[in-house]
């Protein structure tokens, strides 16, 4: 054979030689592939596990801690008393006038254990009133606020506030106790009336007087001092002639009169 004739042979077994590689490659990668694909879907056995006996449970106690011994320092801390340097500030070109000198340093009062006795303050001696007769005469009406008694003016039943003196006409009235004149007034029903308020929480009537007082309103005045006289100027008592209405009332409330008198 000729050397053409060799070439010809010799391209033809190469190009199949070639061909045959690649096949074996593709066939190689199909089988690795599929055995892949197997190992991926199936699923891993678990492993198998003994089955162990854990006995019985052992309990532990643990030891009650140890109290701590507290750290006493059985060596006196003695604290010493800072000294307070003076602050020296740079003097000025301009001299400063000098300080007023101090005054002397008063020592603070020494801290006793001694309470102080707080004494009671002094209680006043209160004088006891002085109560006398408004006028001597007889009474003729007598004090109800509980119960109707009859009214020989009116010709009706009804309350009385105090007690009713009878006497002449000018006879003088006089103050029951100590106190300071309220009012003198004209009333429409009780006539001429005079008010005494005796600081105490008394407070005295003196009604159907005279219309000349000896008072006015204000005064300060004493136990029996003349105040008016009697006479016949209540409208709704007329009918006893000349007389000296007297009530008596303690703290706003109306009292007996004759209590009020000690009698």
């Amino acid at each position: 054979m000729d050397n053409r004739g060799k070439r010809q042979a010799s391209s033809i077994f190469g190009s199949m030689g070639f061909y045959i590689a690649l096949l074996v490659c593709v066939v190689a990668a199909g089988v690795v592939g599929y055995f892949a694909l197997l190992r991926t879907d199936k699923t891993p056995d678990p492993i198998p596990t003994a089955d162990v006996d854990p006995g019985p449970v052992q309990s532990v106690t643990a030891p009650d801690p140890e109290p701590a011994e507290p750290v006493i320092d059985n060596v006196p801390i003695i604290v010493e008393q800072p000294t307070v340097q003076p602050i020296i500030e740079p003097e000025d070109e301009v001299s400063a006038p000098a300080p007023a000198p101090a005054e002397a340093e008063t020592e603070p009062p020494a801290v006793t254990d001694e309470v102080p006795v707080m004494e009671p303050a002094p209680i006043e001696a209160v004088e006891p009133m002085v109560v006398v007769s408004p006028l001597a005469g007889d009474a003729v009406a007598v004090f109800s606020v509980d119960q109707l008694i009859y009214d020989a003016t009116l010709g009706d039943w009804r309350t009385h506030d105090g007690i009713d003196i009878q006497a002449a006409a000018g006879t003088a009235v006089v103050s029951a106790a100590a106190g300071v004149i309220l009012s003198v007034e004209e009333d429409n029903r009780m006539g001429t009336t005079i008010t005494i308020d005796h600081r105490n929480g008394y407070v005295t009537t003196y009604a159907s007087l005279q219309p000349e007082t000896a008072v006015l309103a204000g005064d300060e005045i004493a136990a029996g001092a003349i105040i008016g006289a009697a006479g016949n100027t209540s409208v709704t008592e007329a009918g006893l002639g000349a007389h000296l209405h007297f009530a008596v009332s303690k703290d706003g409330e109306p009292m007996d009169p004759m209590e009020f008198l000690g009698e």
